[in-house]
């Protein structure tokens, strides 16, 4: 049975969808939206979902909260800067076989396989998140539980679909065991590969998904609400920061505030490609 637009929304826990006289920011909508997503309580399963009536294109360029200069990376780690220079100037082919043969840190004892990342290879968008599960890590994909499940939806609200200008990856490639947090020490010998991605990525914007992310990233260690609603920066790519879906499985009133992280993230984006755009009209 297929869904409308407004009731999709509404199981993804925004909502109510109002039909509006007059166009609104995105902003107010999403305000207008939340008390509703903290009153109502939701199952884990997340039906498909869509895109805001309210969400209107052609934000001003005012509406877009200053960048925020990148944090200063730590120093290497022996382990980290061997794992580098071995990636070198690495392509697809070779990076992805050096992640499956990697043995540079203790995650490879348990796990079934590496799992690098899926989707697009030439991507607007760069989603990473924290590291494979149980069915990522027998599947080879990552994001394919319930919260990749989330993911596909947040994707869909955005009208956006796995897979189409739409690049998933985690901050390590291995499962740590009983899916617990990755330690620093993994995260940095995990660092290069990710990093590596990046570059040949060459995403137009990067979406952070949880803590583990945004310290393999941007090295930091703030909590996610300071780290919110700001436009940051990694190596020139603008990079949002927002919530892991398997967090918001367990908090259902936090889904409001990734739709507005979600929805900073689509401006961020559309005023970056007309700033290009005005650019190549006048030279």
């Amino acid at each position: 049975m297929s869904l409308s637009r407004e009731q999709m929304l509404q199981e993804m826990g925004i909502g109510p969808i109002w039909v509006l006289r007059q166009p609104q920011r995105e902003e107010e909508l999403a305000a207008t939206a939340a008390p509703d997503a903290l009153a109502r309580p939701e199952p884990e399963s997340v039906g498909t979902g869509a895109r805001a009536v309210g969400d209107l294109p052609g934000a001003g360029l005012s509406d877009q909260p200053p960048a925020v200069p990148a944090s200063k990376p730590a120093a290497a780690t022996p382990v980290e800067a061997a794992v580098s220079a071995a990636l070198g100037g690495a392509g697809w082919p070779e990076l992805q076989q050096q992640i499956a043969a990697c043995r540079a840190c203790v995650l490879c004892q348990q796990r079934q396989q590496a799992v690098a990342g899926v989707g697009d290879l030439n991507p607007d968008w760069l989603f990473i998140g924290e590291g494979p599960g149980a069915e990522e890590d027998a599947r080879g994909e990552p994001f394919v539980g319930q919260a990749g499940k989330l993911l596909d939806n947040m994707l869909a609200a955005l009208d956006l679909k796995r897979g189409e200008k739409v690049y998933i990856a985690n901050a390590v490639k291995c499962r740590p065991p009983g899916n617990r947090t990755p330690d620093a020490t993994e995260m940095a010998t995990c660092r290069p590969f990710l990093e590596r991605q990046i570059a040949l990525l060459k995403p137009k914007i990067i979406v952070l998904l949880g803590k583990a992310a945004v310290h393999s990233v941007l090295h930091e260690d703030k909590s996610l609400a300071s780290l919110r609603g700001q436009v940051r920066d990694y190596q020139g790519i603008p990079v949002v920061v927002t919530y892991h879906p398997a967090y918001l499985l367990r908090n259902l009133p936090d889904k409001a505030k990734a739709w507005e992280d979600l929805l900073l993230a689509r401006r961020t984006l559309r005023q970056q490609s007309q700033s290009e755009e005005l650019t190549r009209l006048m030279f």
